[in-house]
C-alpha cells in the first residue's frame, strides 16, 4: 500500500507551489523537504519500470519544474508545481505509434492542456492532452492523444503546459508514445486507473504556513563517528593564540567568496538531479547537482579565507528577469551561546539549509524576517508591491542570512536539511541540540538600488534562503574556532585579530 502525499495550492502565483504532507510507508520510505522548496521521494522509494514508457522525471531540461515521490501504482517520482508556461524537455525519444497517452493528475477546476512539441517549445505540435480536475494532486489519471504523426528516429519532445490559470494545474507521472517496441500496448501504456488506495487521506483544502513538526523517517545521514572524534581531539589538543589588547572582544571571524557560478541545480535537495532546482548562485566552488562535500576539497575555490573549500549558495536574484549582479558576499562565523569557549568546529560532511523556499508571503516595511534593507544609504521607498526597499544613491540592496547554531552532536544531514539543528535555549546548547557549533550568517550584497521589477527564483522575498556545505580544513577551522570564537575575540580570514 503506498500512501499519496496531499497538495494544496496557495492563494497566489509567485512561483506558486503546493506545500505536502507526506506520510512514508513500507518500503516507500519518503524524504520531506519542505523548508528547501522541494519534495522527492528518497532513493528507497522503488519503481516498477514498464516499458513503453518515458518517465515525467526523465527530463534533459525544464522550466517551472519540481520532482516528488508519487502516490501512483508504480512508485517512484513525479514531476509537479506545472503552471502555465513551464515546460519540460525530453531527448531522444522514439515515437512508434500515434496513439501517445499521458498519466496526469489534477486539483485545479481551471484544468489546461500539456502539448507536445518537436524541437522546440515553440515546434511542430505533435499533440495536445486535455487536463481536467482529477481530485487531487495524486488522484492519477491516463489521457489520450493522437499524434499528427510517427516521425522516423530519435526525437527531441518538449511537454509545455498552457492554461487560463495562473496556479499550478497539472502533475504528470509519464508518457507513452505509442507501442513500445518488443513489447505488447496493453504492455505499455495500459495501466491501473485506481492507482490510490482508498483508504489515503483526503487533500486538505487549508494551505499550511508552518514546516511540518517532525520530519519523516528517511533522509538523517550519521557523522562519521571515527572520524569526528578524531578531529575533535586534536580540535582540543590546539593551544590558542594570545589575543593582543586592543582586540575587539566579539567571537568573530568571516570568509569573502567570488560567484562561481549560477545553475538550476541543488546537490542538497536535488542531489544528482542536473536542471530540477530554480536557479541558484553559489559561492566558493563551481557547483552542480553532482557536488558532494569529499568532491570539494580538490576543487578550485573563490573564498579568501585559507583552508575554506565550503560551497555557499542563495536563489538568485532578479531585475524585470535578469539577474542582478552580486557586489560582494561576506559569510561571518560567530556565536550566539552565552559562553562562546563551548563551541566546536562543524563536523566533517555537515550540509545545512537556513530557510525557507516554499515561503511565500508579503514582507512590507518592519514586517520582521526574511527582510531585505539598505546599505551605505538611506531607504528612501518600497516598491509598489511593497515588499522591496528603494535606496538612496550611493547604496546598494543587502540581505543578512541567519543560520542555527547548534547541532544534535548525531547527523550531518536529515529529510528536511534543517532537523539536526536548532538554536540556542536561553544562551545554550541543549536538549536535542546540545553541541554549540559557530554560527553563520551570509551578507549578500546586491547591484541594486532595489525597487520595482525584483524577484528571486525562489518567488517573493519571504522565500530567500541559503545553502551550506562544509568543507573547512580541518586544522584551520579549529584554529579560527579556538583562537579567535572560543577567546570571545574578532578576527578577519585568518587568525590576525582585529580591532574596531
Amino acid at each position: 500500500m503506498r500512501t499519496p502525499p496531499a497538495h494544496v495550492a496557495p492563494p497566489d502565483r509567485a512561483r506558486k507551489r503546493r506545500r505536502l504532507t507526506r506520510i512514508t510507508l513500507a518500503s516507500a520510505v519518503v524524504a520531506a523537504l519542505g523548508g528547501s522548496g522541494v519534495y522527492i521521494a528518497g532513493a528507497q522509494a522503488e519503481e516498477v519500470a514498464v516499458p513503453g514508457r518515458v518517465q515525467a522525471e526523465a527530463f534533459a531540461a525544464q522550466s517551472g519544474a519540481q520532482t516528488e515521490g508519487t502516490g501512483d501504482a508504480d512508485g517512484g517520482r513525479n514531476v509537479g508545481w506545472l503552471a502555465s508556461g513551464d515546460w519540460l524537455r525530453y531527448d531522444g525519444v522514439a515515437i512508434t505509434g500515434t496513439d501517445l497517452t499521458a498519466r496526469v493528475a489534477s486539483h485545479n477546476a481551471t484544468g489546461g492542456t500539456v502539448e507536445l512539441h518537436l524541437g522546440s517549445q515553440t515546434g511542430q505540435l505533435l499533440a495536445s492532452f486535455p487536463i481536467t480536475q482529477t481530485g487531487g494532486w495524486q488522484k492519477w489519471t491516463t489521457v489520450t492523444a493522437k499524434a499528427s504523426g510517427a516521425p522516423a528516429g530519435p526525437q527531441t519532445v518538449f511537454a509545455v503546459m498552457t492554461s487560463t490559470s495562473t496556479s499550478d494545474f497539472v502533475n504528470l507521472n509519464w508518457f507513452t508514445f505509442g507501442p513500445a517496441t518488443g513489447t505488447s500496448p496493453s504492455a505499455s501504456a495500459t495501466p491501473s486507473t485506481s492507482a490510490v488506495p482508498s483508504a489515503s487521506p483526503t487533500p486538505t483544502s487549508t494551505p499550511s504556513t508552518s514546516p511540518p513538526t517532525s520530519a519523516p523517517a528517511g533522509g538523517w545521514v550519521p557523522v562519521d563517528q571515527a572520524k569526528w572524534s578524531k578531529e575533535l581531539a586534536a580540535f582540543n589538543a590546539i593551544r590558542p593564540k594570545a589575543v593582543p589588547p586592543g582586540t575587539t572582544r566579539v567571537p568573530e571571524f568571516h570568509t569573502d567568496c567570488g560567484v562561481a557560478n549560477s545553475a538550476p541545480d541543488d546537490p542538497i535537495v536535488l542531489p544528482g538531479l542536473s536542471g530540477a532546482s530554480h536557479m541558484h548562485t553559489f559561492f566558493g566552488p563551481k557547483i552542480d547537482a553532482f557536488t558532494t562535500t569529499d568532491k570539494l576539497f580538490s576543487a578550485a575555490n573563490t573564498c579568501n579565507a585559507p583552508g575554506d573549500k565550503s560551497a555557499y549558495w542563495t536563489p538568485e536574484l532578479r531585475k524585470d528577469g535578469k539577474p542582478v549582479p552580486i557586489k560582494s558576499m561576506r559569510i561571518y562565523y560567530g556565536s550566539r551561546v552565552k559562553d562562546p569557549s563551548t563551541v566546536k568546529p562543524f563536523p566533517p560532511g555537515l550540509v545545512v539549509v537556513e530557510g525557507d523556499a516554499k515561503r511565500q508571503v508579503d514582507t512590507p516595511k518592519n514586517a520582521g524576517g526574511n527582510q531585505f534593507w539598505c546599505a551605505g544609504s538611506a531607504e528612501i521607498g518600497r516598491s509598489a508591491d511593497g515588499n522591496w526597499p528603494r535606496c538612496a544613491p550611493g547604496g546598494n540592496l543587502i540581505f543578512q542570512l541567519v543560520f542555527k547554531d547548534c547541532w544534535d552532536g548525531k547527523n550531518i544531514d536529515s529529510p528536511d536539511h534543517k532537523s539536526h539543528m536548532g538554536d540556542p535555549v536561553n544562551g545554550v546548547c541543549t536538549g536535542k541540540y546540545p553541541v554549540a557549533v559557530p554560527d553563520l550568517s551570509f551578507m549578500v550584497n546586491y547591484e541594486s538600488l532595489g525597487g520595482d521589477g525584483l524577484s528571486l527564483s525562489s518567488g517573493k522575498p519571504s522565500s530567500m534562503h541559503g545553502d551550506f556545505m562544509n568543507a573547512w580544513e580541518p586544522d584551520r577551522l579549529g584554529d579560527l574556532v579556538k583562537s579567535c570564537l572560543n577567546q570571545n575575540a574578532k578576527c578577519g580570514i585568518d587568525t590576525t585579530f582585529a580591532g574596531g
